[in-house]
């Protein structure tokens, strides 16, 4: 069972795991603008950034026994995770809009930085 003080942990890991994934596959069409060099190493620098704090996180994690196993797409609307935890399985549901606008809040605090 995660205790509460965890979930923060593993929401920010999510949050972190759709930041990186989402710069990943926004990367090609940044590739093809006119000042691509320019953006390309502000995104590669945010890049580096998010990944060091995302390996971090899933350490801390990993030492509390805490894993997110897959990604479920319940509905247009709404994931579910799975986490593996020492004791048992668990499945938290998350709606996809706030997430995203979590997701894009938390970039944006990155480029801010």
């Amino acid at each position: 069972m995660i205790r509460p003080e965890d979930r923060n942990d593993v929401y920010e890991y999510i949050k972190l795991d759709m930041a990186i994934r989402s710069l990943h596959h926004d990367y090609p069409s940044l590739e093809k603008l006119k000042m691509s060099k320019v953006y390309l190493n502000i995104i590669d620098g945010l890049l580096k950034n998010l990944r060091n704090d995302f390996y971090n996180k899933k350490r801390m994690l990993a030492k509390k026994n805490i894993e997110i196993v897959k990604w479920v797409n319940v509905s247009e609307y709404f994931s579910d995770v799975i986490i593996k935890t020492g004791g048992e399985d668990e499945v938290l549901n998350y709606a996809k809009q706030a997430l995203k606008s979590h997701t894009e809040d938390l970039i944006q605090r990155y480029l801010n930085k």
